[in-house]
């Protein structure tokens, strides 16, 4: 398995630690036994074994992580002026390029989660100004803009701010910055990233396994898109004779293809759509805002020629139970971190029975909404 984490402040230690919370609750879930094994790095990147096993069946899954924990930590540590400047033109780019008129087109509740935080930032900057200025437009004496200033300089910096800090707002202008260097490929450290990943799953697909799953999440599916694009223009016959499985989780995809200038990440789309050993799966869902729901992903990339990918439909409602369901359902990038997490009850999808149970990954395309797996293994139980 190789999985492209989303735009998160979390390491390979950290995401393995996160996915033993989940496949250990997983197992318990469905009545299995699951034993994580410790990260091991090598070759610039990072791995652990998932043993997993129940009646009649176990399986080993090797998992490669391909965080970008350093370029998050490298945005999200500058000045505070730089990000608001860096931020802001990145929205300025997403908008010119055509791509802001796009979200709120194919996934209008995507639109909002791009342009809120910057309305909000800027609403929140025009009134620290007037602030500053009060004097002068009240026609009290110039002794006091100093007193404004600082007012001013207290009200944005030390309580919109930290406010602010509860819906990640700041974090967000990275992760536009971040798909805007995705999208137009202009940012040498990204594109170093890229290849080093390329490098790495190359590696990573040359290992025995009876099967390849690759899963991204968020942002992670666009940095999925090119690392496995590249690895196919490189060698169209890397993947023959393997069972491969490409599954996109909450994917946004369009959160960068839909910029004009990503010409190339479009062509990879087409690249994967049409390879024949690799089986797509795009896992969406109503409740979250930050994914392209009932969006044709290959199709809104110019290949409606193309083997679209088939979505799978979720339902948090379904997943959790009712008491968890009310805590995350107002927060938006909780939600949208559910594809990768937990359940509390058995559905069609579970992100950590596909990863580490003995299912097959392309079983997953047959479960139908409504549907669970429970069946499949039952199945598995029977003396052969």
């Amino acid at each position: 398995m190789l999985h492209f984490p989303g735009f998160e402040p979390l390491d390979a230690a950290r995401h393995r630690e996160r996915y033993r919370r989940s496949v250990e609750k997983t197992a318990t879930l469905w009545g299995f036994r699951a034993e994580v094994a410790g990260l091991e790095s090598e070759g610039g990147g990072s791995r652990f074994a998932v043993r997993t096993s129940g009646e009649g069946w176990q399986t080993v899954t090797r998992l490669h992580v391909f965080d970008h924990d350093d370029i998050v930590a490298r945005l999200n540590g500058r000045p505070l002026v730089k990000r608001l400047a860096c931020g802001f033109l990145a929205a300025f780019r997403v908008v010119v390029e055509g791509a802001g008129f796009g979200y709120f087109r194919h996934a209008w509740r995507f639109g909002l989660f791009f342009a809120v935080p910057f309305v909000v930032v800027l609403l929140a900057l025009v009134a620290s100004l007037a602030l500053s200025s009060y004097p002068l437009w009240l026609g009290l004496a110039l002794w006091q803009i100093p007193l404004a200033v600082i007012a001013a300089y207290l009200l944005f910096c030390r309580v919109f701010i930290r406010w602010s800090d509860t819906y990640h707002v700041l974090h967000l202008f990275s992760d536009w910055e971040m798909a805007v260097a995705v999208a137009r490929g202009d940012d040498a450290s990204v594109n170093a990233w890229l290849d080093a990943c390329a490098v790495a799953a190359r590696n990573a697909l040359e290992e025995e396994a009876d099967e390849y799953l690759i899963t991204s999440h968020s942002m992670g599916s666009s940095a999925a898109v090119h690392v496995i694009g590249m690895l196919l223009e490189r060698e169209p016959e890397l993947f023959a004779g393997k069972r491969v499985v490409f599954a996109t989780l909450g994917g946004a995809v369009l959160q960068c293809a839909l910029l004009r200038s990503a010409r190339c990440l479009r062509a990879r789309v087409g690249t994967i759509a049409r390879a024949r050993d690799i089986a797509w799966l795009d896992v969406q869902c109503l409740t979250d805002a930050v994914n392209f729901y009932r969006a044709r992903v290959v199709a809104l990339c110019g290949h409606e020629d193309a083997p679209q990918a088939r979505i799978v439909f979720i339902r948090l409602k379904a997943m959790l139970t009712s008491e968890r369901y009310r805590k995350v359902k107002r927060d938006l990038l909780r939600v949208h971190r559910q594809y990768v997490l937990d359940a509390d009850r058995k559905t069609n999808f579970d992100f950590s029975l596909m990863t580490a149970g003995p299912l097959p990954a392309s079983s997953f395309f047959g479960f139908a909404a409504g549907q669970s797996p429970e069946s499949a293994l039952e199945a598995l139980k029977a003396p052969n």
